[in-house]
């Protein structure tokens, strides 16, 4: 094939520009995200149940629920929570992969078979079937500078001008707003409702009656008399609009007609529909909307056109609004892809370097230079037809095949070079004697390295598809490298090589040095590989040393599933006491926001929400979202995102209130709330919840004392005092009350109840009943409500009921059918997650027997990572010596490619050790590249060995003679693929422990794989023919090819 393009440049050329053509029209319709669309499919189901605790929603719904989510297609674990609001929540996830739309109505299909056991009230709440939508992609601070607008006005208008429209932009899943709107609120006064005999069953029944909207017809409707000349509607009664209307509604009409009316018995204003959150932005008072981006989305595209569509709102805002980014998960994004960036093009720099001061010659470094916008807009092609991103995997593989995609080039450019010098041919002569002599080692590299990446194209996970791309990504580059090679690479040297260029190497006095040093290299080099050729047995005891300490140096490397980065955003969980009111959470975060607001140089906003968390809903807890400031302007260590965390932290312990945690998000928004590890303490063998909460306490105390782990806590809610209202019943039918009057009064005046719709400012808005605020904030308050009787007399209830205190859950979990509790925590600083984990798996082991555990969300993720390693290191090992046995037809020689292997692993293992990096997934990409890394250049010795031994030379001779003519190449390869990753291994700014990670080991691997692999090749190539009893005869059938 090389041959043909030799003789038909152009031909190479047009196949050149249509590669780049198509890659640079890819270009621009790739999404960018930071990582490939990893999460799995998570289908959440969302029941309500007023009034209810959290174990009567735990028994009556989520547990029916559960047993309902039976024979669904690849479903890996399923989680509920049942809470004290009366929340019933059941999320299944699904392995990765699976389509999230196809699982959604499999769990539509089964819940029917649910629905008709539920309680009445739940469903007549409904059930509703969602795809999770992950973590927060923004979340948007809406204010009032001047103080104008109150927390209620700011939410109405979100309510009914900007939530909606942000909901319905492309890419947006949800958007969930930390406010409310208005609502009309109706307080009951108990005195005055007894005063004149009524009840909150009646006040319900006058509001529904008169707030309605009544469907009158018309009059000369269809059909008519004959001659009617009239048809017009009929309006009657329609719903209330303002609060006024609603004091004016009749009760009751006395027999002197006299009328009583809500106004005298309930104080009637316009609201907010929810009084449980607060929210501030830097100190102010805000309402805030959080986006949640919609599965398959681009998250880039979504955010901006988020960001432009508030814009464009902005311009009708009421007078005193405004707003600000309060947290932006994108931005990370942004500019660690531009870091990466920014790398490819160093890297394509570095590489270009190296490769002139090895040729000295413009025209031989111009025609590799030449290859990498061919490859690299190819790739950029590919990964269009494939349906990926531009993401970091995917850019990182771009980096690495920088080096790769020139190696190719530089083969096939050094061997016309070396023999247009030696045996004085032209160029286009040399070129086709060079491509007969390398076209299997050029083969062989791409089909190496093409062996060690594809099996990680099938791996399951969620680590799977972040193989997959990176897999995908390299494999097409080596694939269009070796095109290139073979077509256009040739045809350039025919055309653009000159024998004057070559007559004196090393001429020029400024590259004199080089050629010298580089003589110099080479004959000290030949010279050991002579002296160890005879001594190859001893060579291999030393190589079964290093293969030792290579163990135990992977042994012994921490682990971790992803590392972790500088995301310019910090979160704070705050937790007060059980009882403890929203006022107290708002003071408690607002010491926080005074630390972080005062760290200028470091923090840009702050953003506090209490009465939210990402652990549940109470007025005892809070979450902040505190954006920092760009990267570049936090370049000094005390302002990085770890340093702003130590100090708040520091600060939230003088909060003797609250138990506040600052914690960064995680890398995989989709995967968790927060970074750190996801453990469920399950009761597997029905033990009770007694048991299980005493396994709660031990183990939170047995992990609050290791050095290992920190911030470890519930997941969930704590226990809370609770005031248990018991009713006599005997005596409550004794003074002729039914029970359904009873609870009808205490969920309405004391929980509220929704009544029904009215109209305000053109939309319909809720009205809701409650008790005033005066008359139910003590356990003595509920006995001065009154219940009427059949005999039309009012009855307090401390008549017929008593409370008392006791402690109850806040919320219940569940985890795969099984009472269970979420345990959430980090690994202490200096400690890997794999560490942690395995920490945690220890400390359970001591937790009463029936108690068991599993991992979610990061962690399974993390485990299920850490089981496939082996398996992927195993399979990729054997698919290149399949490949080489395949291409080779031996079954010996590839043991002489094989055994290199354990040389890159040892330089990628010590690199990593030394910089003190985990073995994580980019760490594992990297350690696989580095397997076909380190067989590339024993393949090139191999190759020229095998050439040789086939045409008679001594089995030695053979060997040396590759030694002398590949060492060249395999220095420029080696150097320029080293050097091109090399602004990977210094990186810094945002998403730089990911490039530190795949860059330090791909980096270690190469320089050991060439330093080391240089001179035991040879003497692999010797031991293993020697083993099998060849090697001292000429070549032949036999010999060095021979199976």
């Amino acid at each position: 094939m090389a041959r043909f393009f030799i003789d038909r440049p152009i031909f190479a050329w047009v196949i050149a520009i249509i590669i780049m053509l198509a890659g640079a029209l890819s270009i621009h319709g790739l999404p960018i995200e930071q990582y490939p669309d990893v999460a799995p499919a998570s289908i959440v189901i969302n029941a309500s149940y007023p009034g209810a605790s959290a174990r009567a929603v735990e028994e009556s719904v989520t547990q029916v629920i559960e047993q309902a989510m039976t024979g669904l297609d690849r479903l890996v674990y399923m989680s509920g929570t049942s809470n004290a609001q009366g929340i019933a929540n059941v999320t299944l996830t699904f392995e990765a992969g699976t389509s999230a739309d196809v699982a959604q109505v499999q769990v539509q299909n089964k819940l029917q078979q649910a629905v008709r056991r539920l309680p009445q009230p739940v469903q007549a709440q409904g059930v509703t079937v969602t795809k999770a939508a992950g973590g927060f992609l923004t979340v948007t601070a809406f204010y009032s500078p001047d103080g104008s607008l109150s927390r209620a006005d700011i939410g109405d208008y979100l309510n009914s001008n900007i939530l909606d429209p942000l909901s319905r932009v492309n890419g947006v899943g949800n958007a969930q707003m930390f406010g409310s709107g208005y609502a009309m609120r109706v307080w009951l006064d108990p005195y005055k409702l007894n005063r004149y005999r009524l009840i909150p069953a009646d006040i319900t029944a006058a509001i529904n009656a008169q707030n309605t909207q009544v469907a009158a017809g018309q009059l000369g409707a269809q059909p008519v008399v004959e001659g009617q000349q009239l048809n017009a509607p009929v309006t009657a009664q329609s719903r209330l609009r303002t609060p006024q209307q609603f004091r004016d509604i009749v009760l009751r009409v006395n027999t002197d007609g006299s009328a009583v009316r809500l106004a005298d018995v309930a104080r009637v204003e316009l609201g907010a529909e929810s009084y449980d959150v607060a929210t501030r932005t830097n100190g102010q008072p805000s309402v805030a909307i959080g986006v949640f981006l919609a599965p398959g989305a681009n998250a880039l595209t979504t955010a901006d056109a988020v960001s432009a569509r508030i814009a464009r709102l902005a311009r009708f805002f009421p007078p005193g609004l405004s707003y600000k980014l309060a947290f932006d998960a994108v931005a990370f994004v942004r500019i660690s892809i531009a870091e990466v960036v920014k790398t490819l093009f160093e890297a394509i720099a570095l590489v270009v370097l190296v490769m002139f001061v090895f040729l000295q010659n413009a025209r031989a470094t111009l025609i590799p230079a030449i290859a990498v916008p061919v490859v690299l807009l190819g790739t950029f092609g590919m990964l269009a037809l494939c349906g990926y991103s531009i993401n970091t995997m995917t850019m990182f593989a771009m980096v690495l095949a920088i080096g790769l995609l020139v190696d190719d080039a530089i083969v096939v450019i050094e061997n016309v070079e070396r023999i247009m010098r030696e045996e004085k041919l032209d160029a286009r002569a040399a070129t086709r004697k060079s491509m007969e002599q390398i076209t299997g080692a050029l083969l062989g590299i791409a089909l190496v390295l093409s062996a060690v990446l594809v099996p990680m194209a099938f791996f399951g996970g969620t680590t799977g598809i972040i193989y997959r791309q990176f897999s995908v990504t390299m494999v097409s580059a080596m694939a269009l490298s070796v095109v290139v090679a073979l077509t256009l690479t040739p045809a350039l040297c025919a055309s653009m090589l000159q024998p004057a260029d070559l007559a004196h190497p090393g001429a020029h006095r400024y590259m004199a040095w080089f050629e010298r040093g580089y003589d110099w290299l080479s004959t000290s080099y030949q010279a050991l590989v002579a002296r160890l050729l005879p001594r190859s047995r001893h060579a291999m005891l030393v190589y079964a040393g290093l293969v030792v300490f290579m163990a135990l140096l992977y042994v012994r490397m921490p682990t971790a599933f992803l590392p972790e980065e500088d995301q310019g955003v910090l979160i704070a969980m705050a937790q007060l006491p059980p009882g403890a009111t929203l006022d107290r959470t708002i003071a408690a975060q607002h010491q926080l926001e005074v630390t972080l607001l005062n760290d200028t140089g470091s923090v840009n906003n702050v953003l506090s929400v209490a009465g939210r968390s990402f652990s549940g809903n109470g007025q005892n807890t809070g979450m902040s979202f505190a954006l920092l400031r760009n990267w570049s302007e936090r370049r000094s260590a005390d302002r990085s995102v770890t340093a702003v965390a130590k100090r708040a932290s520091a600060a939230a312990a003088r909060i003797r209130d609250a138990n506040i945690l600052v914690l960064s998000p995680p890398l995989i928004r989709s995967l968790g709330t927060t970074s750190g590890f996801d453990l469920q303490i399950e009761d597997v063998s029905g033990v009770g919840r007694e048991v299980l909460a005493r396994a709660r306490e031990q183990f939170l105390e047995l992990a609050s004392h290791d050095p290992l782990l920190t911030h470890v806590r519930l997941g969930g809610l704590p226990e809370q005092p609770e005031f248990h209202l018991e009713v006599d019943q005997a005596k409550a039918g004794a003074l002729g009350l039914s029970t359904a009057s009873i609870n009808d009064t205490l969920a309405s005046a004391i929980g509220g109840s929704y009544v029904n719709d009215f109209v305000d400012r053109g939309r319909v808005k809720k009205v809701y009943m409650q008790a005033d605020t005066p008359f139910r904030m003590q356990p003595g308050d509920l006995g001065n409500w009154f219940v009427r009787n059949s005999a039309g007399e009012m009855v307090p209830m401390a008549a017929f009921a008593s409370g008392s205190w006791s402690v109850s859950a806040q919320s219940l979990e569940r985890f795969n059918g099984a009472a269970s509790v979420e345990i959430l925590g980090d690994p202490a600083p200096g400690v890997s997650s794999g560490t942690a984990l395995q920490r945690i798996e220890e400390l359970v082991t001591k937790l009463p027997a029936g108690i068991g555990y599993e991992w979610a969300g990061l962690s399974y993720q993390e485990k299920l990572s850490g089981a496939q390693a082996p398996a992927l290191y195993a399979i990729s090992i054997l698919f290149v010596f399949l490949c080489l046995a395949a291409l080779y037809e031996s079954w010996s020689l590839p043991f002489s490619v094989m055994l290199v292997v354990p040389l890159g692993v040892i330089g990628a293992l010590t690199a990593a050790s030394v910089r003190g990096l985990a073995n994580d997934i980019y760490f594992q990409v990297g350690l696989l590249t580095t397997v076909g890394l380190a067989c590339k250049n024993a393949i090139l010795i191999v190759e020229f060995a095998r050439t040789l031994y086939e045409s008679g030379t001594e089995l030695t001779a053979a060997v040396m003679q590759a030694v002398r003519i590949r060492l060249r190449p395999i220095l420029m390869t080696s150097l320029s693929f080293m050097l091109g990753v090399l602004p990977l291994v210094l990186s810094s700014g945002a998403g730089a422990a990911g490039r530190i990670a795949i860059g330090t080991g791909v980096f270690g691997g190469m320089f050991a794989a060439t330093v080391l692999g240089v001179f035991f090749v040879p003497v692999f190539v010797m031991f293993v023919q020697r083993l099998l009893g060849r090697g001292k005869g000429t070549g032949g059938a036999t010999g060095l090819a021979g199976g």
